[in-house]
């Protein structure tokens, strides 16, 4: 029987339930997307065959892909949407914006996540000693680091926080489209607005660089103005959570600090939020994936979660272990789409947690033991809002 696909989940500590039962009926099963037949690939061995195939397309204009019909995927973006392009295409922008996100790139960035990071919890030590912390610690660091990262003003913030989260809602069709178009207005203005002086920020660069047209700036400066706040704004609260209910995992973390990098790769295997976002995919040539024939243009959906929870690649996945170290676990993707802002993630997600422990080593929850409101409706999950005190 195929599955009707998305599936929503219930608990903020774990992918849908249903998973589990897919994944050990079969390493592809079928599914329904929207009235279509499509592929959902449930383990980590053939997670990681799709995501790094080269029979695999991730262009939704091919015949088959399972957002197809959908045409352009964001309107007024497809001109620098290049995670939804093949290579070489994909490759001509990758390799423009790849020196901007380096390891060394990223370690220099550091003391700046650090400064953000500090005080924004000196503004809620100010305010003290309850905070919200999605609105006062996790969606600020990100989209601060993001905004001087592209040269984005932050005083915009709200407008564009507010119409991302729009798009990734289950909100009308409609809604949604009215608020892509305004933050493309929004976005052309900016690069209009950058392209008559430009500064010494990634936009400037790419601007200098002259290698990209007007649309396609407007579409990369986009995808990571959109990556680079909304999945480290989602996983900063629900890994502060995720330890508070470990205490003895948080201790040890307080105690050595070199322990921190593992942790935040446990967290981001543990939680997978971005699950099936950006994993969608068609078959380009008739292929055996985990021992099942995928015909040329049968569209296919990688479930991260799932392939993350995959016994076969993780001892005891359903259990948090900060000292997993588990570096092969897919939440980045895998192959040439694998995430572009991963090393700063890890970087902003290390700091932002270690920072928040250290500095209010008395924090808790103050939802008394019950689970905050998640977004179980959003395409990439996370708590609607986080009461702490300190």
């Amino acid at each position: 029987m195929a599955q009707p696909f998305p599936v929503q989940r219930r608990c903020p500590f774990a992918p849908p339930p249903e998973y589990a039962e897919l994944r050990e009926r079969a390493p592809l099963v079928r599914g329904t997307f929207r009235g279509k037949d499509v592929w959902l690939v449930t383990r980590h061995a053939e997670a990681q065959q799709v995501l790094s195939g080269t029979g695999i397309s991730t262009n939704p204009a091919i015949p088959g892909h399972p957002h197809h019909e959908a045409g352009e995927p964001v309107p007024g973006f497809a001109d620098g949407h290049f995670i939804d392009l093949d290579p070489p295409e994909h490759t001509r922008f990758r390799r423009l914006l790849i020196p901007e996100f380096t390891v060394r790139r990223v370690r220099e960035l550091r003391p700046r996540i650090q400064d953000i990071a500090d005080r924004l919890i000196d503004d809620m030590l100010a305010k003290g000693p309850d905070a919200e912390l999605v609105r006062d610690f996790g969606l600020p660091l990100p989209s601060l680091v993001i905004c001087r990262l592209l040269g984005v003003p932050y005083d915009d913030h709200e407008f564009f926080q507010s119409r991302t989260r729009t798009m990734l809602s289950a909100a009308e069709d409609e809604v949604r489209r009215t608020a892509m178009s305004e933050i493309r207005d929004y976005l052309d203005a900016l690069v209009t607005a950058a392209e008559k002086g430009p500064e010494d920020d990634l936009l400037g660069r790419l601007i200098t660089g002259g290698r990209l047209t007007h649309a396609e700036l407007v579409g990369v400066i986009f995808l990571l103005l959109l990556a680079g706040h909304e999945t480290t704004a989602n996983m900063i609260p629900l890994a502060a959570l995720t330890l508070l209910r470990h205490p003895d995992q948080l201790a040890a973390l307080r105690a050595d600090p070199s322990g921190w990098p593992a942790a935040v790769e446990e967290l981001l295997r543990y939680h997978s939020i971005a699950d099936w976002v950006a994993f969608d995919r068609v078959a380009v040539e008739d292929q055996e994936i985990g021992g099942q024939l995928v015909r040329r243009g049968e569209g296919v959906f990688v479930l991260g979660a799932s392939a993350n929870r995959d016994e076969r690649a993780f001892e005891r996945p359903d259990d948090f272990d900060v000292r997993r170290g588990a570096r092969h676990h897919v939440a980045f993707g895998y192959g040439v789409h694998q995430c572009l802002g991963q090393n700063l993630a890890r970087a902003e997600l290390e700091i932002a947690l270690r920072t928040l422990f250290e500095r209010l080593p008395g924090l808790r929850a103050a939802t008394a033991g019950e689970d905050p409101p998640a977004k179980y409706d959003a395409a990439i999950f996370g708590l609607a809002e986080l009461p702490v005190t300190w």
